[in-house]
């Protein structure tokens, strides 16, 4: 599996994902390496996490706001300090033009180099005795996030109220998926896995040490892959083409 190379410039990188601790599973370790070489990360939180919690008394409201400082906390200690919450109802989520809008609306606004996501194709994930039915908010908010990332961020006629809002098109150059069966690059964590493992751990009121435990073996299995202690894997994509602002219809 290929290694991901140093950064020789910073970049400037969204993430998006559907829940608040979806990041630390899979990518903050990559996170807090890209930070350290001066990247510059936003996270986007769409649901507000309301679905944390099969107790029969919750308090959604206090939930909502425990989540929100939980990522909070989670996302500074991978040097990360501009999170979004979309608010969309947890458990529930669908990819609507709605949705898109709004996630086409930060990319123009933030102009990313790099945009993550989950793999929205991944339905089934089978590893040895681990068997996972991925979540359909993951794949609600990966579908949504892919065609944000194109067609909609770098075509001018999609979204004109966007336009009318100041928001001009913007094209993304790589796209890196997560939690996906169909892996082609490895970051090398092992440095930074330490911060990983603490980012995850703040996400109290859903996270114990069996998680991290289960985030450990997964994350030695990738680095195995790749020839390295620790490894986060993603499915990448490039789009190193000609600014497509400078064409009429780059959707066609």
């Amino acid at each position: 599996m290929e290694l991901e190379a140093t950064l020789t410039k910073p970049l400037r990188i969204v993430v998006i994902v559907a829940h608040q601790d979806d990041i630390e599973f899979g990518a903050a370790g990559s996170v807090a390496r890209w930070t350290d070489a001066g990247s510059s990360v936003t996270y986007v939180i769409i649901t507000d996490g309301a679905a944390g919690s099969n107790e029969p008394d919750v308090d959604y409201a206090e939930l909502v706001a425990r989540r929100k400082q939980e990522q909070i906390e989670a996302a500074e200690i991978v040097g990360v300090t501009d999170v979004r919450f979309l608010d969309y109802a947890d458990g529930t989520l669908e990819p609507t033009i709605e949705l898109r809008r709004d996630l086409t609306r930060i990319i123009r606004e933030l102009k990313p180099d790099r945009c993550v996501i989950m793999d929205p194709t991944t339905v089934l994930l089978q590893e040895g005795e681990m068997n996972y039915i991925n979540h359909p908010d993951h794949r609600a908010a990966a579908t949504a996030a892919l065609y944000a990332v194109f067609p909609s961020a770098e075509s001018r006629p999609i979204f004109p109220e966007l336009l009318a809002e100041g928001f001009e098109p913007h094209h993304v150059n790589e796209l890196y998926m997560q939690l996906t069966d169909k892996p082609n690059l490895a970051v090398d964590v092992t440095d930074v896995h330490d911060r990983k493992i603490q980012a995850l751990l703040r996400h109290r009121s859903q996270i114990g040490e069996d998680a991290a435990d289960m985030v450990n073996g997964f994350d030695r299995e990738g680095g195995k892959a790749a020839g390295v202690e620790f490894a986060e894997t993603f499915r990448v994509m490039r789009f190193f083409n000609e600014d497509p602002n400078k064409k009429d219809n780059p959707a066609e």
